[in-house]
């Protein structure tokens, strides 16, 4: 960028980091220095414990839709947590304690699901923290996916689907004693970027209709970016008799989601990416209320053809009998008669501690209008880049805002993603590659600012040049 650009950008970002409404929640997040991340040794004090001193400039962390940064509440939470064991040992489970914000470890899930209902737009009934993703996905399958050879029994997922997903799809597959050159279907893109229109979806559901049973897709796809229209896809698949579940991973915390509202029957997300539940966090998975309900009584003949059969555990029995000890599975009602064991209480406190945070910042529609402005700001600010550097990438990324999250995906000229990736450390600048050729670039809103974006170009247009001239 040239000297005046730069300048020009930096006092936009400025303006619109005082003129943002959300500013106050940043201050809630540990961002690591860029003396932190440059460092090769374990910190002697956690950063809470630590004074900030102006000298400690922290790094551009614009790796939210890989691992999103710690809050700074998670350390008292946990700490918490750990107290009441220490305390409590056993009675943790059942014993409330007075002036302690930490729910009994009986209720932790329930008060978890309470948290993320509204960020997925759920009733609190439809969604369970619990597992983690590919394992809620094989969870999800295990019970609705039902396949007839002679009938229905395809799945349909992208050709670009993330690795694990299209793992659990062939392994569900050949469980069933299917094989994936019959029974799988992968939807092809047209484009060079991998974009993947929503025509291109809809003429594949077409096409294999009365064969499908399973439809598997991203909310948002992991390498490009792309948002891609879920509750059209869903009505469209569902006119079709085509179950539906969405993989969530990069959409939670990331775009406002109506999936009671958009009808759609089942979905699952990890929770480390925009949520910041820490590194392998607790997932979560939603099932539609059609889709779970319970019509018998335990004590009712045949009791297990009142409800969807699945693959079962002690905690997904109802809460008033889980403690009978009976050898007589009976799920409640809802996505809560899915889980299997008591969940890691760990892992929930670390994830509710994010999410109380979500709730300060007015939830995801105010999160979705201060990032649209973000990543617009952005693309914007990449665009002002010299000819000479903006030669050397593309965004692969849809340009509409409605057709994507936070992120920008930057295609790189071949050669140059190690050393640019290497230059942009060196810069105090964190995002992440996906090879042969891109990196991610995803600012989020519950803790990044405009100026972030700025100082990333400039970062950016700086490393390029370097990758550049090595390469001659």
């Amino acid at each position: 960028m040239s000297t005046a650009a730069v300048q020009d950008a930096r006092k936009q970002a400025e303006a619109l980091d005082n003129e943002d409404p959300i500013i106050f929640v940043r201050d809630e997040f540990n961002i690591p220095t860029k003396a932190q991340i440059a460092s090769s040794r374990l910190a002697d004090s956690h950063p809470a414990a630590l004074p900030e001193s102006e000298d400690d400039a922290k790094c551009i962390y614009l790796c939210g839709n890989s691992l999103g940064v710690q809050p700074k509440r998670t350390v008292t939470r946990l700490n918490q947590y750990l107290t009441t064991w220490a305390t409590q040992g056993v009675q943790g489970h059942f014993k409330p304690l007075e002036e302690s914000p930490l729910p009994t470890w009986l209720d932790a899930d329930t008060k978890a699901a309470e948290l993320i209902a509204p960020v997925v737009g759920a009733d609190v009934s439809e969604v369970a923290v619990m597992q983690t993703l590919t394992a809620n996905i094989h969870l999800l399958m295990s019970a609705f996916y039902r396949p007839d050879i002679n009938g229905r029994h395809k799945i349909i997922l992208e050709n670009k689907a993330f690795p694990s997903d299209h793992f659990a799809v062939e392994t569900q597959i050949r469980h069933h004693g299917l094989s994936t050159e019959k029974s799988m279907v992968l939807i092809e893109s047209s484009s060079k970027d991998n974009i993947i229109s929503t025509e291109e979806i809809l003429s594949v559901i077409s096409a294999h209709a009365d064969s499908t049973a399973l439809l598997l897709l991203p909310g948002i796809q992991y390498y490009t970016g792309q948002l891609l229209d879920i509750p059209a896809i869903t009505a469209f698949a569902h006119e079709r008799g085509i179950f539906v579940i969405w993989d969530l991973a990069h959409a939670v915390g990331n775009v406002p989601l109506y999936l009671h509202d958009w009808g759609v029957d089942a979905a699952a997300w990890c929770s480390y990416k925009y949520l910041n539940g820490g590194p392998g966090c607790i997932g979560g998975l939603f099932v539609h209320t059609n889709n779970s309900v319970v019509t018998k009584e335990i004590t009712d003949e045949k009791p297990e053809e009142g409800y969807n059969n699945r693959l079962a555990g002690w905690w997904g029995n109802d809460k008033k009998t889980r403690f009978v000890m009976a050898n007589k599975f009976h799920p409640v009602a809802g996505a809560a008669g899915f889980q299997l064991s008591n969940p890691s209480i760990l892992d929930i406190t670390s994830l509710s501690a994010s999410l109380e945070i979500f709730q300060e910042a007015g939830g995801m529609e105010a999160l979705r209008s201060k990032s649209l402005k973000l990543t617009n700001f952005l693309e914007a600010t990449l665009g002002q880049m010299k000819e000479e550097d903006r030669a050397h990438f593309r965004i692969i990324t849809p340009s509409k805002p409605e057709e994507r999250g936070a992120q920008l995906s930057l295609m790189l000229s071949d050669g140059l993603l190690d050393p640019v990736m290497k230059e942009l450390e060196a810069r105090g600048v964190i995002v992440d590659e996906r090879r042969p050729n891109v990196i991610r670039v995803a600012p989020a809103p519950l803790y990044n600012t405009f100026s972030d974006c700025v100082q990333f170009v400039e970062a950016f247009s700086a490393a390029l040049e370097v990758a550049t001239k090595r390469a001659l």
